[in-house]
């Protein structure tokens, strides 16, 4: 069987050697582009006589970028991710198959959320940056054990339920909640409202949906005890910027650890450093104290990484040659 002829949109330094790797072994061509796929950037799969296009989460697989695709005779769309709510499933449905990478490393996300919580509970963001001044006063970093507190984990898929148990490490009460609760679990489900008004922590942990967009909104967070932590390790758009930043400046949100940003696409993963930022509600939370962001990183280990690329390029080898 002759290679099977792959573009990988959004291509990142890191992705290169498992990708090239495993690429080897499963009889697979890759073209490595920069470019985040869209509407316009599609037509670059044409000219490279693409058979599947490999995308990551800021990529935009909307109708016209599937039409332009498909139209280029693209056969294939393989998310090296989870989350597919930057795909148009409906418009994709008869037209492109999609694969995509569901349990590349719970713990690897779960993890990341636990350093947050750690980093925000007991202020090291803050004590890291005056150290480096030489600054040695600890007044103001007073911080909060999480022995006997309440975690209100969002979405018991894979990496909540790790995080749940990671929490559980910690001597932690633990509520759940999820659309479809798992009866296997030992966790103690309650509904959404209750969650957020008994929890001195909620980490979300859920997929973006129309279902779950803006789940945590201005009602939302008028419910949850003042102080909280709010924890995001899973997508931008589960929370109201706008909300977020009102909730944080009239103190009902203790602190606000974000990987994730729901206007992230054109900022994340890119060095700024030498730009003026346009996002002003970005700009904003940045300026916060009490607000620990991250560039969408808690997937970035080795472990991850690997399965990742291993896994895309399997289900690319498996979807143009079942028997493989």
């Amino acid at each position: 069987m002759q290679p099977i002829q792959t573009v990988c949109f959004d291509t990142k330094p890191y992705d290169l050697p498992g990708l090239t790797r495993y690429a080897e072994v499963c009889g697979i061509s890759f073209r490595f582009l920069e470019a985040k796929l869209n509407a316009q950037t599609a037509a670059l799969a044409e000219e490279c006589g693409a058979q599947a296009v490999c995308i990551f989460v800021n990529d935009v697989a909307d109708a016209a970028a599937i039409d332009r695709l498909t139209a280029g005779g693209v056969k294939l769309l393989a998310l090296r991710c989870a989350g597919t709510n930057n795909v148009d499933l409906a418009h994709a449905e008869g037209k492109i198959g999609i694969i995509r990478v569901p349990g590349y490393s719970p713990h690897a996300v779960a993890e990341h959320a636990m350093a947050m919580l750690l980093s925000a509970a007991r202020h090291l963001h803050k004590a890291y940056a005056r150290t480096r001044d030489f600054n040695f006063s600890i007044r103001g970093l007073t911080g909060m054990e999480l022995y006997e507190k309440t975690v209100g984990v969002v979405g018991t898929g894979r990496i909540g339920s790790v995080f749940a148990s990671l929490c559980k490490g910690f001597g932690m009460r633990v509520l759940a909640y999820d659309k479809f609760p798992d009866p296997a679990s030992d966790l103690d489900y309650v509904a959404l409202d209750d969650l957020l008004r008994e929890s001195d922590v909620v980490s979300l942990h859920c997929p973006l949906t129309e279902d779950t967009r803006h789940l945590i909104d201005r009602d939302r967070i008028a419910e949850m005890k003042d102080g909280v932590i709010l924890l995001n390790t899973s997508r931008g758009g589960l929370v109201d910027t706008s909300a977020l930043i009102d909730g944080i400046k009239s103190h009902k949100i203790g602190a606000a650890c974000m990987d994730v940003y729901e206007e992230e696409a054109d900022v994340f993963f890119e060095d700024r450093s030498e730009d003026i930022l346009q996002d002003d509600r970005l700009a904003r939370l940045l300026t916060l104290p009490n607000v620990l962001v991250t560039s969408h990183q808690a997937f970035l280990t080795r472990e991850a990484l690997d399965t990742i690329a291993r896994e895309t390029c399997y289900g690319i080898r498996r979807y143009f040659d079942p028997t493989a």
